[in-house]
C-alpha cells in the first residue's frame, strides 16, 4: 500500500500539522493508517494527542550501535496507539548529537530505514504517512525508491514563491534521470493561505499557473488549527476554514494515489517484486 511523505525546504511551514490530519482524516475514513515520524523534533506524537513526556521512539533507535543486526520486523515492537486512532511510530526521544549521528549512519547505510519501511508497506491495505525532515536529508533519500508520493508544503509568501520555478522543473529532488522520476511523485501543498492578502494571492495565483494539477491544495491560516493542538485535538469535522481544507486535501490525496475503498485492497503490485524486496 502507499507511501505518503510530507516533505518541507524549510521548517516551520506546518509539515507535521498537515501530516497528522491527513493520517487522522485516512483513518477516520475506515483505512488502516500507520504514521511514521522521522523528524528529530518528534512533533507528530503530539498533534495525534500523545503526551509531551512520552520518548518512546523508532527512529532514534536506530541511531544505536546495536541497530544494525536488528530485523526488519523489529519496527513493530515500537507502534504505539495514539488518541487519534492512528498507530504511530515516534521519532523518540534525542539530542543533537545522536540526530547527527542518525543522519550519518542513514547517509551510509540507507537500508537501515528502508528495509523496515518495505516491511511496512507489505502489510495489505496499510497506509503509510511520513513526517521527514525539513530540507535535504537522509531519511528521505532512503524513501525515495519506495515513495508514492511526496506532499511538498510551502507556505504562501515571497520565500516559497521562488522555490516554484525548481519544482517546475522538476529539480526538486535533484537533477537527471533518476531525480526526474521522483519529481513526478511531487504535489504542492500551501499552506496559511490569506484569502484577500495581496501577496498571500499572488503566491496561490503564480502556483497554480506554474504547477496546475501538482498543486495538491491550500489550506487557510486559520487560528482554530493552532488552538486546536493546544487543546489537544485535532479538526477533523469539515468545519469552514482549514477543517474544510484539510478534507479537501484528504480528498485530492486519494483521488492522486486511487486508494481503494476501505476494506476493498486492490493488488495492483507485482507479487515476486515484493519477495525480491523491489515491492
Amino acid at each position: 500500500m502507499p507511501l505518503i511523505a510530507f516533505t518541507s525546504p524549510k521548517g516551520g511551514v506546518g509539515k507535521s500539522t498537515l501530516a497528522a490530519h491527513v493520517a487522522a482524516i485516512l483513518h477516520r475514513r475506515g483505512h488502516a493508517v500507520l504514521a511514521l515520524d522521522l523528524d528529530p523534533q518528534n512533533a507528530l506524537r503530539l498533534h495525534l494527542g500523545m503526551p509531551i513526556d512520552a520518548e518512546q521512539g523508532f527512529l532514534s533507535r536506530l541511531a544505536l550501535p546495536q541497530a544494525h543486526a536488528h530485523a526488519p520486523q523489529s519496527w513493530t515492537a515500537d507502534v504505539v496507539a495514539t488518541p487519534s486512532g492512528v498507530d504511530l511510530l515516534p521519532f523518540g526521544a534525542t539530542d543533537p548529537r545522536r540526530a547527527t549521528e542518525l543522519a550519518s549512519r542513514l547517509a551510509a547505510d540507507p537500508e537501515l530505514l528502508a528495509a523496515p519501511v518495505r516491511d511496512m508497506l507489505g502489510r495489505r491495505g496499510l497506509i503509510l504517512v511520513v513526517d521527514t525532515p525539513p530540507g535535504p536529508n537522509a531519511a528521505l533519500e532512503a524513501l525515495l525508491p519506495v515513495m508514492d508520493l511526496a506532499c511538498l508544503v510551502l507556505l504562501a509568501d515571497a520565500g516559497s514563491a521562488a522555490l516554484l520555478p525548481m519544482v517546475a522543473n522538476g529539480h526538486v529532488f535533484g537533477r537527471g534521470t533518476l531525480a526526474a522520476r521522483f519529481a513526478d511523485r511531487v504535489g504542492v501543498v500551501l499552506n496559511q493561505v490569506r484569502p484577500g492578502q495581496r501577496l498571500s494571492e499572488a503566491v496561490m495565483d503564480s502556483t497554480l499557473r506554474s504547477l496546475g494539477d501538482r498543486l495538491l491544495g491550500a489550506v487557510c491560516a486559520d487560528e482554530a488549527l493552532a488552538e486546536a493542538l493546544a487543546q489537544k485535538r485535532m479538526l477533523l469535522d469539515g468545519g469552514a476554514g482549514a477543517g474544510e481544507d484539510l478534507q479537501l486535501l484528504a480528498d485530492q490525496i486519494t483521488m492522486r494515489l486511487r486508494l481503494p475503498p476501505p476494506g476493498n485492497v486492490v493488488d495492483t503490485g507485482y507479487k515476486a517484486f515484493s519477495e525480491w524486496g523491489l515491492r
